[in-house]
């Protein structure tokens, strides 16, 4: 770890500039998103991420993606614009322990309500909490007292605790992408006590909805033997640590521009004509156990059991990106549901028609935002989500004039703003089919109906309403 030390000290001049008297603002999450100029960035985190920091400039800290054969290492900063890029590249066994083990074969399951899915060992703990310390060494050479420092989701609860260890003082904030699961489920992870002991090093842990707050508050209250004070704060574990709820939202009249422009609609269009004036259904999710993408399968297969009219006319389109392809459950979803595509295909197909075409491959934004605007029926159904922006990415992107629906989870933390959408159980089949129909056959006039209410919400609960509230929160002391 001494070349990863090395490497970070000292930092060049241009780290060290202070854009404000509050500090620079500096971004820890795992993974530092590539950034090039005029290409749009994927995904939740990377998209609010690099928002808040291409409004305010400063330093964004965390894995590049890629391993190394000896020990980790700090690659060579970069400047991006305002943004200072530090990344690393992570040796194989921090790799195995941190990333694919702790965090993602154990956290990811037991934060989505899936705890037979996840696996348990002291020494992928161990390697956790170790590329958590390296991070906070590294991060800590590099921090002047009045930066504040903003830290990302589930990778690095134990952060705080090893940077308060080494004498930092900085104002730290944490938010969580994720959902927070009830005391129960968050208690099957052996190291529940620690890892809650470390998010109560943070001065701030943001949550997406009050329901994953107040889990987080009732475990504390039940189990760490905390006290609710006044304002959202809890006293345990000797400190006191605000809470809050902070939706992270998207830019409508960026979606709705990106949805429009001419340079992007070339595939919206040849989907279009592909069509033949038939309807379009559309989901685009990682791949991902917790997206419920063998359920949804389920339910369109049902939606076409009963509502035979609509052979030949509807086709569902699902986008589902690759992900963590080297873990064995996420190999095994894959196969499972390219069988259930080419069953459903089988049963239901003509020579001119087919009903489901799942493609295990991405798209950049650029593509995704036309094809949301051109589909009636927007899908999204996980079986639990933090957030789950596509929700409100789709909704941005339809034409106000004459709009999609968009058929949702309950089980998504949209769900609690965006009401005026179809809300649904994924585990109910009958009733998942329900909705495809009920949106399918919507008039137009309640159409546009609920996409205004929607897209009132959107607006309120902006990406830069989420960035700059809970920089607001973090700051005050």
């Amino acid at each position: 770890m001494e070349d990863l030390l090395s490497l970070s000290d000292p930092l060049p001049s241009s780290v060290a500039v202070r854009q404000s008297k509050r500090g620079r603002l500096t971004v820890v999450s795992n993974r530092v998103a590539p950034i090039t100029e005029g290409e749009p960035t994927n995904g939740g985190l990377a998209a609010g991420v690099l928002d808040a920091l291409s409004e305010k400039g400063g330093l964004w800290f965390g894995w590049s993606g890629e391993t190394t054969a000896g020990e980790t290492v700090a690659r060579p900063e970069r400047q991006r614009g305002n943004i200072q890029l530090m990344t690393f590249d992570f040796s194989q066994l921090d790799y195995d322990q941190y990333y694919r083990g702790f965090a993602n074969g154990t956290l990811w399951p037991v934060l989505h309500d899936q705890p037979h899915l996840a696996r348990f060992e002291w020494e992928e703990f161990a390697g956790y909490k170790r590329v958590n310390a390296l991070f906070a060494r590294a991060l800590q050479a590099s921090l002047s007292p009045d930066d504040p420092v903003w830290v990302h989701d589930y990778h690095l609860l134990s952060i705080a605790e090893a940077l308060r260890t080494g004498g930092v003082t900085n104002r730290l904030g944490f938010f969580l992408h994720t959902p927070f699961p009830a005391p129960a489920v968050f208690m099957t992870v052996p190291a529940h006590a620690e890892l809650a002991r470390g998010l109560c090093e943070f001065d701030l842990v943001g949550f997406q909805t009050e329901a994953n707050r107040l889990a987080f508050e009732d475990y504390i209250l039940r189990e760490a033997c905390g006290r609710r004070l006044s304002g959202g704060r809890l006293a345990a574990f000797g400190r006191i640590v605000q809470t809050g709820v902070y939706p992270i939202g998207v830019n409508v009249e960026e979606v709705r521009e990106q949805a429009q422009a001419e340079a992007n609609r070339g595939q919206a269009e040849r989907v279009s004509a592909s069509l033949g004036g038939g309807k379009l259904i559309l989901s685009v999710d990682r791949l991902d156990y917790s997206k419920g993408l063998r359920q949804r399968f389920l339910a369109f297969e049902h939606f076409l059991e009963m509502h035979p009219a609509h052979r030949g006319d509807v086709t569902f389109v699902q986008i589902a990106p690759p992900s963590r392809s080297d873990i064995e459950t996420y190999r095994q979803i894959r196969s499972e549901l390219e069988g259930e595509a080419g069953r459903i295909n089988g049963r239901f197909s003509e020579l001119d028609w087919m009903p489901l075409h799942y493609l295990n491959k991405s798209f950049p934004r650029q593509i995704l935002m036309p094809l949301y605007a051109l589909a009636q029926v927007g899908l999204v159904t996980p079986l639990k989500d933090g957030m789950n922006l596509v929700a409100k990415e789709y909704v941005a992107a339809q034409n106000p004039e004459d709009p999609g629906v968009l058929v949702l989870s309950q089980f998504a933390g949209a769900a609690a703003e965006l009401k005026a959408a179809l809300i649904v159980n994924p585990y109910d089949r009958a009733g998942v089919a329900e909705a495809i129909t009920q949106a399918l056959d919507m008039d137009l006039a309640e159409r546009r109906e609920r996409h205004s209410e929607l897209t009132q919400i959107l607006r309120c609960n902006s990406l830069e309403k989420w960035r700059d509230q809970f920089l607001e929160d973090l700051l005050s002391r």
